[in-house]
């Protein structure tokens, strides 16, 4: 898939509704991110919105994201990945499973692959400021600040206490 692509498609999010299968308290959860005042009010939101993304109706396939999440976090990529890879296919719609896929191709070096990934789990779920924050640092590394920046804006319109993703914005425009 070719960045512009990605880049259409973050340029069009805020128009795109997420998938009808979203669950419906996120929202609220986004609005009440969006106001929150306090940090630890904004930390809470975040961690709930985690955890609605995590979950997934069909408890086997929740299970299965939890093992390839843990193998990414132990480093046993290929494991993780045939993990995600069958997951995606019995559940193509699992915005989440496509995150986690992007953020181990990221892991790996594999831009183009880690964009396709995330790409797909934006079209699925628009609000993922984690698929945002994760294009916008492969587009800076690969040297488009511009491109980079709309991510970064984006996902910070979604989740404005993103301190990181903050600072990296701010020396884009510096």
């Amino acid at each position: 898939m070719a960045y512009g692509t990605t880049l259409r498609l973050i340029a069009r999010l805020a128009a795109r509704p997420p998938a009808a299968s979203s669950p419906f308290v996120l929202p609220s959860l986004f609005k009440r991110l969006g106001h929150a005042r306090e940090e630890t009010e904004a930390l809470a939101m975040e961690e709930r919105i985690w955890s609605v993304w995590m979950a997934h109706p069909n408890e086997g396939a929740q299970a299965v994201l939890d093992r390839a999440t843990s193998d990414i976090a132990a480093q046993r990529y290929d494991i993780a990945e045939t993990r995600l890879v069958k997951l995606i296919r019995s559940c193509p719609s699992y915005a989440e499973a496509w995150h986690k896929l992007g953020t181990l191709y990221y892991l790996l070096g594999s831009d183009d692959e880690s964009v396709t990934s995330l790409h797909r789990a934006l079209e699925i779920e628009p609000r993922h400021f984690g698929a945002l924050a994760s294009v916008g640092e492969i587009l800076l590394a690969r040297g488009d600040a511009e491109g980079a920046a709309m991510a970064f804006s984006r996902a910070l319109r979604l989740h404005p206490h993103l301190a990181a993703v903050r600072e990296r914005l701010a020396g884009i425009k510096a």
